[in-house]
């Protein structure tokens, strides 16, 4: 089964001499291999087995001699676009590699409190994406589920936490990079705040936005990372030191703002819809107080880095590549830098001056409210599906996360849920910069008694057990149990979830001259609740059953009386005439039994 390595109790364990780093290292030399039958494409390059023992040698011995390391035998891996002496920092682009004389800032110090590198990891080439499809090395898959993406530009990062070969990873985030994954593969995402964490050794992205984040297992662990890595580095130019922001006022309940009803948008995912829902319900349980905030101004400020001169700042980090390399660029991440080339300097100051006006509002919008909790995606895709249309798609997973560091903000993303696919879901806390410690606080608040349990998946057999997308249907009278239509359903081996009833707000009609009798539901905000079983089925037989429905019935959506949707019969106008409304009768069976 997976099972997550946790940071805080390896270093507590090899410190206290409770077991080596050696055993630790052996324990991820053994765990790698079994997850390199599944995805290899994870990892860009690793040190050898013997340079990981030799490594935990060296740490045991730092320990035997009286040392106590903060990460004592934590073994954790790079993203590829961070140096590390002794591998090629790549950026998914064979022709870009180098190999780097010095381990980046943040490596060094991670290495310095006694944590192992294992490797460099898979990424979104020169991490411009979000859904970690745009690399040669291959397409890391969402760790639950294979056949969907695993988010980007961070994909090896994620999988590797998730996959519990590693304790944490490192990643980079400029637009969502280090939290659209973490929800995907159900994972902490802890983005600091610009500067808290240097940038020295990291190849730029947008250099101005750029910042180095982690994943984890636990809020705990990325805060004790962060105890680690961050401070002032005079090396770099964006570092700098941030005066530690508390969130709300003592005594009084924090304040959550959430976005107004029509200004979410969840690109047609009716699950993350309520599991956003079943989020915010929780965070009330929790005693937060739930706001409604206009986020326009956040959204317009989210638009500006690919459609406003920023992109003109990840062309400047590419202009050699352009020039003397273009074809060693993955077509979308091309495509997008490219469309720098042609802003001006005129565009740019415009850029800022509106950028500015911006930010402006959304300072305003901290009177208000202590910090919002948005989601991290709205949706997720499968990976045939991006690579169908990789710019478009990719663009949805941003609707939440672009304008984070743009407008200077700290965020840390954490599990909010599984999707029937078995795809993580998530909801990030975005609070200004220098809250980070009152955001961890947050997240391990969030996370005490959580009730999203991963699935339990074998690794050893993940190809074979490979989830199913599963569709929920709700039927309400011939294909409910017993009934002269049910066999559509055994036939196809659906699975019965349960009997219930709708939301209060539809009527129910018996169409003429229907063989067999059949009913026609209809949505009416002057309805009752009516009864109806749930089944599930899988997405092929799902399909084929739509296929034989016959008008005037159709399958649609239908809310169900707890507030979540799923398919259901729905009916064309003209199935009502000559129809008896039943409605008062509460189901289909009542009406036959009569």
């Amino acid at each position: 089964m997976i099972q997550h390595l946790h940071a805080s109790e390896i270093a507590a364990k090899v410190n206290a001499g409770a077991i080596s780093a050696l055993d630790i290292a052996e324990q991820v030399l053994a765990r790698l291999a079994d997850y390199d039958q599944i995805q290899p494409q994870a990892w860009i390059s690793r040190f050898a087995p013997d340079d990981i023992r030799a490594a935990a040698k060296a740490v045991d011995a730092r320990v035997m001699a009286g040392e106590v390391l903060p990460l004592a035998g934590v073994p954790f891996a790079v993203k590829d676009n961070i140096d590390v002496a002794g591998l090629d920092t790549t950026a998914a682009c064979p022709e870009f590699a180098y190999r780097p004389v010095a381990n980046a800032f943040v490596v060094e110090r991670l290495l310095a409190a006694g944590a192992i590198c294992i490797g460099k990891t898979n990424l979104d080439q020169f991490a411009t994406g979000l859904n970690g499809s745009r690399s040669p090395y291959g397409a890391p898959r969402c760790v639950f589920n294979l056949d969907y993406v695993s988010g980007g530009s961070s994909s090896g990062s994620s999988v590797a936490t998730a996959a519990g070969l590693v304790a944490f990873a490192l990643g980079t985030d400029t637009a969502g990079s280090g939290r659209v994954p973490a929800a995907f593969n159900h994972l902490i995402g802890y983005k600091p705040s610009k500067g808290r964490w240097s940038t020295t050794g990291l190849v730029p992205a947008c250099r101005s936005l750029d910042c180095i984040t982690v994943f984890t297992a636990r809020a705990a662990d990325a805060a004790l990372v962060d105890q680690v890595v961050a401070g002032m580095d005079a090396a770099d130019p964006y570092s700098r030191t941030i005066p530690a922001r508390a969130l709300g006022q003592a005594g009084e309940k924090l304040r959550i703002g959430v976005p107004l009803p029509h200004q979410r948008n969840w690109c047609g995912d009716l699950q993350s819809e309520r599991l956003y829902d079943l989020a915010l319900e929780r965070l009330e349980a929790l005693g937060y107080e739930i706001s409604l905030v206009d986020i326009a101004p956040l959204s317009e400020a989210a638009a500006l880095l690919y459609n406003g001169p920023w992109v003109a700042e990840r062309t400047a980090a590419m202009e050699m590549m352009l020039r003397d390399h273009p074809d060693a660029i993955d077509p979308a991440v091309k495509q997008i830098v490219e469309a720098g080339l042609h802003m001006t300097a005129v565009e740019a100051f415009n850029g800022q001056y509106r950028l500015q006006a911006l930010a402006r509002q959304a300072e305003n919008m901290w009177q208000a409210i202590d910090v919002l909790a948005l989601p991290t995606s709205p949706t997720i895709y499968r990976l045939k599906e991006m690579q169908a249309a990789p710019v478009a798609l990719n663009a949805h997973f941003g609707l939440y996360t672009n304008f984070v560091n743009l407008l200077d903000m700290a965020a840390i993303a954490v599990p909010a849920g599984f999707r029937r696919n078995a795809t993580g879901f998530g909801i990030t806390f975005i609070a200004p910069a220098g809250t980070d410690a009152a955001l961890f606080d947050m997240a391990a608040r969030w996370e005490a008694d959580s009730p999203y349990m991963a699935p339990e998946l074998d690794m050893a057999k993940m190809e074979s057990n490979r989830p199913m997308d599963r569709i929920r249907l709700a039927v309400v009278g011939a294909h409910l149990k017993d009934m002269p239509l049910h066999w559509q359903l055994t036939s196809r081996d659906a699975i019965f979830i349960a009997e219930t009833t709708t939301a209060p707000s539809y009527k129910l009609y018996a169409i003429a001259n229907s063989v067999p009798p059949k009913p026609a539901l209809v949505h009416d905000a002057a309805g009752a609740a009516i009864k109806v079983e749930v089944y599930e089925l899988s997405t092929e037989s799902f399909g084929s059953f739509t296929a034989e429905v016959p008008p005037p019935l159709a399958i649609g959506t239908v809310t169900l009386a707890d507030g979540s949707q799923v398919k259901g019969f729905v009916a064309e106008p003209r199935a009502l005439i000559g129809a008896e409304d039943i409605t008062t009768l509460g189901g289909w069976r009542a009406y036959l039994a009569g």
